[in-house]
């Protein structure tokens, strides 16, 4: 009677578990894999990821193996692997400097990287938990999510932490408009989104997330001043309104969701996540539409958009080990039609 039992809450939990496997796939036109690119070794789970747009090279912050994956993308090869790490989660490419910005969430330490020796080059060291980063390249400072509330302000050229934000929770996803001069932040343990004031570097307002919760990515459309967050409980796609934070459109997407973005010239946004889909949507005016949802792999979570490229980069963590269908590490490249 225990078997059967346990075998009907599987059956509930598969059938109504909402977002979890219940859209069928479609719209594989609008996503096509080009080629996958093995990690080899590389075990655990797979954080952040940015690009060296000019060399095509895209830096993968392997949380769960303590390492930092240099990737050419290009030649579809692992190029270096920088190793003893402590749970890397953020990075981020300095161009002007040709280097690499990496935030350990174990020990809170961010180091600097030579981008072509791999050699540490200064190291800033952050209460705990460095998580996401932001790099902008227009004034050449490094914003970094980190510990119970902060947010980080380091000049890339002078390797200096020069403000500290505090915020009421730890911060997740987070997005600059320059435009307006605000930075938007993702505060899950809150259940909050934060708006701060880029000039003063302090915290002007907070919106509820209300009936939504595990706010996780973030993403932002300065054409039409809008974010984008995705939630994991519901799981949802919100479209909101920057300047009074009012909803403007939902939509359902991949569970799991750690990475949102949106290409400004084609009004397409893009979800990716655990529940081994790929979401796409497209703007239309005041909503969105679902205009994709194409399978990949389990806990294939993170990604990055690279609009000047065409493509979507999809990082899928090792489950060899789980039974005869899993597969090594590998970085899934599409290109966006």
């Amino acid at each position: 009677m225990k078997h059967i039992q346990i075998v009907f809450l599987l059956i509930c939990f598969v059938y109504l578990c909402p977002g979890c496997k219940g859209q069928e796939p479609f719209g594989q036109g609008l996503l096509a894999l080009q080629t996958t690119i093995p990690l080899h070794g590389v075990k655990g789970r797979i954080d952040h990821l940015d690009i060296n747009l000019k060399d095509k090279i895209v830096y993968v912050a392997a949380l769960g193996n303590n390492s930092l994956e240099i990737v050419d993308i290009s030649k579809g090869k692992v190029l270096h692997s920088i190793k003893g790490l402590n749970e890397p989660q953020g990075v981020a490419y300095i161009p002007q400097q040709q280097e690499i910005f990496v935030a350990n969430g174990g020990n809170g330490d961010c180091y600097f990287y030579n981008a072509y020796s791999f050699k540490k080059i200064a190291a800033i060291h952050l209460s705990s938990d460095a998580d996401d980063v932001r790099y902008d390249s227009s004034d050449n400072k490094i914003y970094v999510g980190y510990g119970e509330g902060g947010i980080a302000v380091i000049d890339a050229q002078n390797h200096q932490q020069v403000a500290d934000i505090k915020l009421t929770a730890h911060p997740e996803g987070f997005q600059l408009d320059k435009k307006l001069g605000k930075l938007f932040v993702n505060l899950p343990d809150a259940q909050q989104i934060a708006v701060i004031d880029l000039k003063q570097y302090k915290l002007i307002n907070k919106w509820s997330t209300g009936e939504f919760s595990a706010n996780f990515p973030l993403a932002m459309d300065t054409v039409n001043h809008t974010i984008i967050i995705g939630y994991r409980h519901p799981v949802k796609l919100v479209v909101m309104d920057e300047g009074t934070g009012a909803i403007i459109s939902t939509a359902d997407m991949v569970s799991d969701v750690d990475d949102v973005y949106i290409d400004e010239a084609s009004g397409r946004i893009f979800a990716s996540g655990g529940g081994g889909f790929i979401s796409i949507y497209q703007w239309q005016k005041t909503m969105i539409k679902q205009v994709a949802h194409i399978s990949t792999r389990d806990g294939a979570r993170t990604s990055l958009l690279i609009p000047g490229l065409k493509l979507f980069i999809l990082a899928a963590r090792d489950n060899a080990a789980r039974d005869n269908h899993g597969k090594n590490a590998e970085l899934l490249v599409y290109k966006t039609m």
